[in-house]
C-alpha cells in the first residue's frame, strides 16, 4: 500500500484527511486514462514520485488558516491538491494554461471534497491576484518563473517563513539559484528533501525559497 508511505512522515493526519489520500491513486488512475497528466509508467511509484514530493514543502513550513497561494504550472494539481488537502484552512489558487490539466484538477478537487481549491486556465503571469506564496514543480529556469511570479507575492508575512516563492527543484542548479541571487533586494534559501526523507528518489530534490 504506497500510501503508507504518506502516513509515516505524516502520522498525524485526521481520518479524513487519510481517505482522502487513499483516494488519489485511484481518483489520477481513473483521470490519466482519459487525459494523460502522468506518465504511465510514473504512476507506479504515484505516492513516491508526486504525493509525497509535494508534501515536501509540508514538511519544511506548517501554513497558517487563511493563507494565500497559487500553484502556477500545477499540471494535473502537484502540489496544491496534496497540499490541499493536509491544509484545510489555506486557500490554494491551481493555474495552468493547458485546459485538460485543469478539467482533471477540477474533477480530483471535486471528488475529494476539497473547499479550499480553485482551479482555472490561464498563465501564471496574467494571474491578477496577490498571495503569500507562489508554489511549482520545476515548470521552468527559476529566474523566469520568479520574474513571472514574484510581482504576486504580497510584502506583509505572517508564516513561519518569509512570503515568496517555494520551488520544488532537483539539485544541480546552482547556476539558476546565483543569477537569482544577483537580482537587487532578492534572498534565495535552499532546502534538500533528503533532510526530510530516507527514500534515494530525494536525494537529488529540493526545496528552493526565493523572497524579499
Amino acid at each position: 500500500m504506497q500510501q503508507n508511505l504518506i502516513f509515516k512522515y505524516f502520522p498525524e493526519l485526521t481520518a479524513r484527511q487519510k481517505e482522502q489520500v487513499e483516494q488519489l491513486e485511484g481518483l489520477y488512475r481513473t483521470w490519466n486514462s482519459r487525459i494523460n497528466v502522468i506518465s504511465r509508467k510514473d504512476m507506479d511509484n504515484f505516492y513516491l514520485h508526486h504525493v509525497l514530493h509535494s508534501l515536501g514543502l509540508a514538511r519544511l513550513i506548517s501554513f497558517k488558516p487563511n493563507t494565500k497561494i497559487m500553484d502556477a504550472g500545477t499540471g494535473g494539481g502537484f502540489p496544491g491538491i496534496p497540499l490541499a488537502i493536509l491544509f484545510p484552512e489555506t486557500q490554494f489558487y491551481l493555474v495552468d494554461s493547458i485546459g485538460k490539466k485543469i478539467k482533471v484538477v477540477r474533477e480530483v478537487a471535486a471528488a475529494l471534497k476539497l473547499q479550499n481549491v480553485e482551479a482555472a486556465q490561464i498563465r501564471a503571469e496574467e494571474v491578477n491576484r496577490s498571495f503569500d506564496f507562489v508554489i511549482s514543480r520545476a515548470v521552468t529556469d527559476l529566474e523566469v518563473f520568479a520574474q513571472w511570479t514574484l510581482r504576486k507575492v504580497r510584502p506583509r508575512s505572517f508564516n513561519p517563513l518569509p512570503n515568496g516563492i517555494l520551488y520544488l527543484k532537483g539539485t544541480g542548479v546552482e547556476g539558476e539559484i546565483n543569477r537569482v541571487r544577483k537580482i537587487k533586494k532578492l534572498k534565495v534559501s535552499t532546502y534538500p528533501l533528503e533532510r526530510f526523507f530516507e527514500e534515494d528518489f530525494y536525494k537529488t530534490k529540493q526545496i528552493v525559497h526565493v523572497y524579499r
